[in-house]
């Protein structure tokens, strides 16, 4: 599913414009977004469906796969997602 496919699904659910609904989508993906970027907590929860977060990912030696030379890979803090229990449940069956 795809942007695009998402903002027609709930347009038709709750019979709102498709401009309408692309704000509202747009709005929430980049409240998630702002949320995860945020230096005080860096976490979003949405009950049954799962939560976002930020991990900090180490400084390490990396290598370049095309010469194989070492190369040093900064730390940085990467976006992950850890689906709920009933998101879980829903896809397993």
């Amino acid at each position: 599913m795809t942007k695009v496919d998402l903002i027609e699904q709930v347009a038709g659910s709750i019979n709102l414009t498709k401009k309408d609904t692309e704000v509202i989508v747009n709005t929430i993906f980049k409240s998630i977004a702002e949320a995860l970027s945020s230096k005080k907590d860096g976490k979003v929860e949405l009950r049954g469906f799962g939560s976002f977060r930020v991990r900090q990912r180490e400084a390490r030696q990396g290598r370049n796969p095309q010469t194989g030379q070492s190369v040093r890979v900064s730390a940085k803090r990467a976006p992950y997602f850890k689906p709920g229990k009933e998101l879980k449940e829903l896809v397993d069956s």
